[in-house]
């Protein structure tokens, strides 16, 4: 009794979910298309809250063809083909309802329908109530006193569909509909209707005579153009009527009792929207539909422990007092920027759920003191998320220096989950805890700082789930071997790098205006080139005036199509640019003319906003506070943010000429940068076990012509630069995953040769193609790769059906244990060099990390010292088959330092 069965047409609503959200705004990071998915599990979820059904089953077209089909094969012939877009999406959606917990059917030579038929004829027989979501209008037929239909409307809408609206919307009975489709025909099933009869006189022949069998009978009595036309098509009519019944006796092996959901397998949700990048579909699935059997609170945790009290002055001292050597969870809201931080609003909470928040406006200076002594006290642990942006807001609140970090819920949560966009602490307690955190108040939000009663609910509770949470995630990086990653390696790092964050860069504003004005002058002379190229001035800025420009005044080949015409970004018009470098003819040559000035052009203006970019990003102190990004790469590197000083290339002039504005401040004498020398190939020799590169760097050869003289079979000496530099090219190609077309691209050569490059190569050495062949295989075994820290990173697309994700896997495996390993060598030495620093006495300090370079401001009269340091420390960070090299140089700013 009182029980509900929902049955949806998956393709449909899939289908209808794809065309429905822009597909660009749903891909991730490896080209997978998500928008019907996330369309589906929507609707899925509005459907479910609405029903709330007691079965669920979602039903499926198999490719291939039907019964249907055999018995006229232009059956749903008239559909255009699949988008590209598109395909891949419906196993997806089956992965997810699989996690989901809820049954999905398919049968062979039979359509959705005629499941979903069966499964309502046997519902009602069960005396359930059934509710069908399709929007497919054969489904009108199933609709009856037990049987609704939910038919999706425009702008998400569902209509409601009861006997009554279907003879509404139609002006038959569910019972007659079919007869009137075949009748009139369905266009999307390429099922023809009788010519000359519409909708209307069909309802009229039904009303007259009954239904089809009635009109067929009498068919002789009706008369005009309109009966002579149904006499002629009278076989197509029965055929129409024969193909759209559904049937409702299909041979399903399923009980209902396999249709009662099973619950949400919380950990495979996880794992699958961690791949499909759905962040804020997350946290409603695990609200809104039941868990699995025994897949509760892991930590049997619940938000009714939690006693959370707004302080007054002297209260955080008086709670301090009695908590100070337990693991405490602490919570700040306000500023983590480097130089800028500040708190508004603090929480700290105890494992029994006592929590209390304060404003730091209300802080007494009994309550300051204390605070300030338990934050400095490294014997205090606390659990802390994104400690590194905590330790700048205590340092400018509170001079203090936050040490003593038991866990950082952000850094465990990334060591796990390298690949996730996010790592917001309301996500990750509803992942690891299944616990949904409070929302904020406003007040809050905003650091109102007059909040009261039942405010402190929101940021105590935040405060107080750390706990569980750091419990829940430590137990899973002992798991996975990675406790050390964390203790040993990414924490300690956090506290170097919000000390380098602090410290800032000294930049000299004279010379960025000089550049900037030096930059600015080139985006006008480009500007007018340009315009003398075409004769007439034009928006430079505008794609669709360049359209008009490149393709229609100048006559030169399109580019990609897209939805506004041909592309004209960067990469297309430098492709474009470099095709008419080998044609003389007078199109080619006023196309490069003013290609030539475009590319121009776009490169002036960004280097003119980078400038002006760091000149605003100087503060009163005359420094650059950089943020280094800790959670952002997979393979673990480092990356920088406002402003990024990670893309200030050393190889190009402009590059070097902006390197010249970063220089040692007041105190200091010089900057000194420090690197590794080829670590990727170092790594791969090490790696790889490949005598031949073992050997070529132990005897320390130029690499890129050892190797390429062994792949053109001539001497080292005699290897152009040319050679030297397509080696090069491809040595490092290997490391990233480089295809031999992504190769040929790069290169600007052509396939063939590309192709022949690589066989040469792993002719000459065979131990790096076992290598690399083993990485991936390996991986596809393990589900993931590992670095020589034993950092991880899963790949469950490696099996994947689908070959574009696949392909895409097997990439990232190859080049995640190379970088990866890189970057675990450099926070090594940025530690090791950190502590002899300090252990040494000595004031130089590292400022900068970039990629394989350190950068370090040099005191007055210990360049020596630290030169031998950094040499000693870095070229001993790990132990490898090949001596790490590496390279110092000094100078009077970060270009001078160059070596």
């Amino acid at each position: 009794m009182n029980q509900r069965l929902l049955l949806l047409d998956g393709h449909s609503l899939a289908f209808r979910s794809f065309f429905a959200l822009p597909k660009d705004a749903f891909r991730t990071d490896q080209g997978q298309y998500t928008n019907g998915i996330h369309g589906f599990v929507n609707t899925l979820l509005k459907l479910y809250a609405d029903t709330k059904p007691t079965h669920v089953a979602v039903a499926f077209d198999l490719s291939g063809g039907t019964f249907r089909t055999k018995e006229y094969a232009a059956y749903k012939g008239g559909r255009a083909d699949t988008p590209e877009e598109f395909k891949g999406q419906i196993p997806l959606i089956q992965e997810v309802l699989d996690a989901l917990g809820i049954t999905w059917l398919t049968l062979d030579q039979y359509e959705a329908d005629d499941i979903i038929a069966t499964l309502a004829e046997r519902g009602v027989k069960e005396g359930m109530e059934v509710v069908v979501s399709s929007g497919d209008k054969d489904a009108y037929q199933l609709v009856n006193d037990r049987v609704t239909l939910l038919y999706p409307m425009p702008r998400s809408q569902m209509l409601e569909m009861t006997p009554e609206v279907v003879k509404e919307r139609t002006g038959v009975t569910p019972d007659q509909y079919p007869d009137l489709a075949a009748l009139v025909g369905e266009k999307a099933d390429n099922l023809p209707g009788v010519p000359g009869v519409g909708a209307k006189t069909a309802q009229k022949w039904i009303a007259a005579y009954g239904s089809l069998d009635g009109i067929i009978e009498h068919a002789d009595e009706i008369g005009g153009k309109v009966g002579a036309s149904l006499r002629e098509n009278i076989e197509q009519v029965k055929l129409n009527r024969k193909l759209n019944h559904l049937l409702r006796d299909m041979p399903l092996e399923v009980s209902f009792d396999e249709l009662k959901p099973r619950g949400v397998n919380r950990e495979a949700v996880h794992q699958l929207f961690d791949t499909l990048d759905f962040t804020s579909l997350r946290p409603r699935v695990l609200a809104e539909l039941p868990l699995a059997e025994g897949d509760t609170e892991e930590a049997g945790e619940s938000m009714d422990a939690l006693e959370a009290v707004m302080a007054g002055p002297g209260d955080i001292a008086r709670w301090l007092g009695g908590r100070s050597t337990q693991r405490l969870g602490l919570y700040i809201l306000g500023s983590g920027e480097p130089a800028r931080g500040d708190v508004g609003l603090l929480a700290i909470a105890d494992e029994s759920g006592q929590a209390i928040v304060a404003d730091r406006a209300d802080f007494s200076e009994e309550d300051e003191a204390s605070f300030v002594s338990w934050i400095e006290d490294a014997e205090a642990p606390k659990v802390i998320h994104e400690a590194k942006a905590a330790w700048h807001a205590i340092k400018g609140a509170f001079n203090a220096h936050l040490v003593g970090v038991d866990v950082d819920t952000e850094l465990a949560a990334y060591i796990l989950h390298p690949d996730q966009r996010t790592y917001d602490l309301a996500d990750l307690v509803a992942r690891h805890i299944g616990i949904a955190l409070p929302d904020m108040e406003a007040d809050e939000l905003d650091l109102g700082l007059s909040v009261g009663g039942g405010a402190a609910n929101g940021p105590g509770a935040r405060a107080w789930a750390l706990l569980p949470l750091a419990t829940v995630l430590s137990g899973e990086l002992a798991k996975r071997d990675s406790t050390e990653l964390l203790n040993s390696l990414e924490r300690p790092l956090m506290t170097v790098l919000a000390r380098m964050e602090d410290r800032g860069i000294a930049a000299d504003v004279a010379v960025l205006e000089e550049l900037r004005s030096a930059f600015d002058a080139r985006v006008t002379a480009a500007a007018e080139a340009a315009y003398a190229a075409i004769g007439h001035d034009v928006n430079l800025s505008s794609p669709k005036q360049l359209q008009g420009v490149l393709f229609d005044e100048l006559g030169l080949p399109p580019t990609r199509k897209t939805k506004s015409g041909y592309t004209t970004n960067a990469e297309a018009l430098t492709d474009l640019y470099a095709q008419l470098a080998f044609r003389e003819d007078d199109t080619a040559v006023a196309g490069r003319e003013f290609l030539g000035q475009l590319l121009e052009h776009r490169d002036a203006i960004k280097l003119k906003q980078s400038v002006e970019g760091l000149a605003k990003s100087v503060l009163s102190d005359g420094r650059i506070h950089t943020t280094f990004q800790q959670t952002v790469a997979a393979t673990g590197r480092l990356s920088s943010t406002e402003p990024n000083l990670q893309n200030i290339h050393a190889r190009t002039e402009e590059g070097q000429r902006i390197r010249e504005a970063f220089v040692p401040g007041d105190g200091y004498e010089s900057l000194m940068t420090v690197d590794y020398s080829q670590i990727e190939m170092r790594l791969m020799a090490h790696q790889s076990g490949d005598a031949a590169l073992i050997q070529a760097f132990i005897d320390g050869e130029d690499l890129h012509s050892y190797v390429a003289g062994h792949v053109y079979g001539i001497s080292p000496s005699a290897v152009t630069s040319a050679q030297r530099n397509k080696i090069k090219a491809m040595s490092y190609g290997l490391v990233y995953g480089l295809s031999a077309f992504g190769l040929s691209r790069q290169l600007r050569i052509d396939r063939s040769e590309a192709q022949q490059l690589m066989d040469d190569y792993f002719e000459r050495f065979g131990a790096v193609k076992r290598y690399l062949d083993s990485i991936v295989a390996q991986a596809r075994k393990d589900g993931y790769t590992s670095t020589i820290l034993g950092r991880r990173r899963y790949l469950p697309d490696l099996t994947s059906d689908n070959r574009q994700r696949r392909e895409a896997a097997e990439r990232m495996a190859l080049n995640a244990p190379i970088q990866g390993s890189a970057a675990d060598i450099i926070k090594i030495a940025m530690l090791s060099v950190d502590e002899a620093l300090t252990s040494g006495s000595l004031t130089s300090r590292v400022l900068l990390q970039v990629h394989d370079e350190l950068v370090l401001e040099i005191a007055p009269g210990e360049r020596d010292a630290v030169r031998e340091l950094v040499e000693t420390h870095m070229g001993s960070a790990v132990d490898l088959s090949v001596p790490l090299s590496v390279g110092v140089g000094v100078g009077a700013n970060w270009r001078a330092a160059a070596h």
